[in-house]
């Protein structure tokens, strides 16, 4: 299994090691050609307008966007979840639009206002995981078939819609692998 992983700013190293711990094979995505023979894609956390002009710069956002509409797993993380957004509440940056959700940038603050904490997950069992949030954003509302993953003060903040997985915390800077094996499992079942 071949996941990608867009290197254009943010977490690439974090996502790497979790990944290749999975066994999974994660070539960076620098360019278009660098999608030939993915499996899925990782969007990982960085800064969203940043990202999103980098995106249009290296002639990215359109293919990465009809590779999505084409099924292609894609899970972003933070900036990722803006990304995967058709909407972002007073911005009109660039981004996918590939999820069907409303997202608030920067919601929890400024730095100084990110935290930690231990969320009960259902899909991921029993176990709450390790959530860390900087500078979140969180989606303040949902349509189509979005299904909501983990909410908290009535902020959604995981969330899957079809083969798009979004979280607004980093999974890739805990050393539970958990989130990133339920996208493989999605994964997965494009695969059958």
């Amino acid at each position: 299994m071949k996941i990608g992983i867009l290197a254009l700013q943010g977490a690439v190293r974090e996502h790497r090691r979790i990944l290749q711990r999975l066994g999974v094979e994660t070539p960076d995505v620098l360019n278009p050609e660098d999608l030939d023979g993915i499996d899925g894609l990782i969007l990982p956390g960085g800064e969203s307008t940043a990202v999103g002009k980098l995106l249009v710069r290296y002639n990215l956002l359109e293919p990465i966007a009809e590779l999505g509409r084409k099924g292609l797993p894609i899970f972003g993380t933070c900036t990722g979840l803006i990304l995967l957004s058709k909407h972002i509440n007073n911005s009109e940056q660039y981004r996918l639009g590939l999820m069907d959700t409303h997202v608030e940038r920067n919601a929890f603050g400024r730095q100084l206002a990110s935290f930690e904490a231990d969320m009960p997950i259902p899909v991921l069992g029993d176990t709450p995981f390790h959530t860390i949030f900087i500078r979140a954003p969180y989606i303040d509302s949902i349509g189509g078939n979005v299904r909501v993953l983990l909410s908290y003060q009535d902020k959604i903040l995981f969330a899957e819609q079809d083969n798009f997985l979004a979280a607004a915390f980093h999974p890739e800077l805990t050393d539970d692998t958990r989130v990133h094996e339920y996208f493989l499992s999605k994964l997965s079942k494009q695969l059958i």
